[in-house]
């Protein structure tokens, strides 16, 4: 019943003057019924949509099975947007995009397909953005009533727990989290698998009229990507993957994927302060043995936090956090790197002063995080996150059922990644060992059927989120695939490599694809 009401109040919200499906409607796909879009949704537009654009997007809510087992069993609703190919009359079909998170809203991404696809491409498909079950417009997944109780959860679990307090107050909250999930999810809670997207992007590839589908999928979306091209190997037309998970190890071993992501953001971390001191003090302001003031740092900030001229504490845990948040994007490391001298200068008075930024607010979460959010509520504030997150990755991956060795492993993460080992097993890892599904539907393999055309792989050589490592592993398992790569920082790299989006764009359009090994330059480099 949640799910249901859910889906009729999205759809009230998504597309303006729509009626809701019947939660009772026959399986058959039906067209997708789309309409002008909501003014509350157009008003989430960046200002680069132009009024020109914006008036030509229309919306629908697509019903699809809650359980895909029983096609005429509850329904939910996939919000989607939908920007319009510029020659209609030479349209090749549709591209579906996805975000990655899990739990990332894709719902706009249609709408500013022009920051990731040449012209040609813009052209001759109409691109469409979608929110995933249980994500943000499509009947979100919520395991929380009010903020309060979010807060309630929130108020001693900690992204680096280091000692023993610390450490036993974030077991006992994420146990509580799981709790609330168990109570207030509803039954999107147990059809939260990958599989099951891959299942609804299907009915939204017949609802569009597609014979096949085009995808292009970035982080989680690769793995969204990769198990509708296994399940569905002939009705992919062309799929582009960027930013890459190793499906089969994500998929088997959750716990030996989140520790090799860590290192991931380990080597992107060392590449940055090489390149730091390569670039100099002038071009990079941590310059001049980066690496050892970096350790330095951490030392002394695991002792207390510093403070910096204008007051504010950073922790050791704000460190961590920011400069994992912070590779993610090219145009973040310059400012990061000021932000770090700025610390270094705080705990070393005697250090000459630069010229550095003296504070940067700390950066927001990048994904979803469960619902943890820091806020100051009113009483009886209303929920309005969603815990898409960890309803994805905990159906997704498989982990020990027992935090009772966390510790232990914490602390041998730490050994192979000194700084974001301990950082990764605080998430997954504790929180999916009490999550309140048990034996989910889940895909965990074949992944090498043959497609007719092959997969685009992209890999950036120093992604922190998805190592380059995984690229290679993806290109590999899938049965037609060719990897291309980015001699680059950050994550995904789709709109910030010339060379990258033409050979995309020449693939998508002609399906032409790239030859297998090249490696591309990205627009922008760090600290040029």
């Amino acid at each position: 019943m949640r799910a249901a009401l859910a889906s009729a109040l999205v759809l009230g919200t998504i597309v303006s003057g729509l009626g809701a499906a019947s939660a009772q409607a026959d399986p058959a796909v039906k067209p997708a019924a789309w309409g002008q879009c909501a003014a509350d949704v157009l008003a989430t537009l960046p200002a680069t949509v132009t009024p020109e654009e914006r008036a030509k997007l229309t919306c629908a809510v697509q019903e699809v099975p809650v359980d895909h087992s029983r096609p005429r069993g509850e329904k939910t609703g996939i919000a989607m947007m939908k920007r319009p190919a510029n020659d209609p009359s030479r349209k090749i079909g549709s591209i579906f995009l996805n975000p990655g998170g899990p739990g990332g809203s894709g719902l706009i991404r249609g709408a500013i397909a022009k920051n990731y696809f040449q012209p040609s491409v813009l052209d001759r498909f109409d691109v469409v953005g979608f929110d995933p079950r249980g994500v943000a417009r499509s009947a979100p997944m919520r395991c929380f009533r009010t903020q309060e109780e979010a807060d309630s959860v929130n108020e001693g679990w900690y992204s680096l727990p280091i000692t023993k307090a610390e450490i036993a107050s974030t077991i006992k909250q994420s146990k509580l989290y799981t709790d609330y999930c168990k109570i207030n999810a509803g039954p999107l809670l147990n059809h939260m698998s990958t599989e099951a997207v891959a299942r609804d992007l299907d009915v939204m590839r017949e609802a569009v009229g597609d014979k096949q589908l085009n995808f292009v999928g970035f982080s989680y979306g690769t793995l969204i990507g990769s198990t509708y091209a296994n399940i569905f190997p002939q009705r992919t037309r062309a799929m582009v993957i960027d930013g890459n998970v190793d499906p089969r190890l994500r998929l088997t071993n959750g716990a030996e994927y989140d520790r090799q992501r860590a290192d991931g953001f380990e080597i992107a971390l060392d590449a940055m302060l090489k390149r730091c001191d390569s670039a100099g003090v002038a071009k990079c302001a941590f310059a001049g043995d980066a690496r050892g003031k970096f350790e330095a740092l951490k030392v002394a900030l695991g002792k207390g936090p510093a403070t910096l001229p204008d007051g504010t504490k950073v922790t050791l845990s704000d460190v961590v956090g920011r400069v994992a948040g912070d590779l993610y994007s090219i145009a973040r490391i310059t400012p990061l790197a000021a932000w770090l001298q700025s610390i270094h200068a705080a705990l070393n008075p005697s250090v000459a002063s630069l010229s550095v930024q003296s504070t940067v607010e700390l950066a927001a979460p990048l994904n979803n995080a469960g619902g943890r959010m820091d806020v100051d509520p009113l009483p009886d504030t209303p929920y309005t996150a969603d815990d898409s997150y960890y309803g994805v990755n905990c159906t997704d991956k498989p982990f020990a059922r027992t935090t009772r060795n966390w510790e232990r492993t914490a602390a041998e993460w730490e050994k192979d990644s000194p700084t974001f080992g301990r950082y990764q097993a605080a998430s997954d890892l504790l929180t999916c060992a009490t999550w309140p599904t048990r034996n989910p539907d889940r895909w965990i393999g074949p992944w090498n059927k043959r497609t007719k055309n092959p997969v685009v792989v992209v890999g950036n050589y120093y992604d922190p989120a998805t190592q380059y490592l995984f690229a290679q592993r993806m290109a590999k398992q899938l049965g037609n695939a060719r990897l291309i790569s980015v001699d680059s920082f950050g994550h995904c790299i789709l709109g910030r490599s010339a060379g990258t989006d033409a050979a995309v764009a020449k693939y998508l359009v002609d399906l032409v694809a790239p030859a297998e090994g090249q490696v591309f330059q990205p627009n922008v480099q760090p600290f040029a």
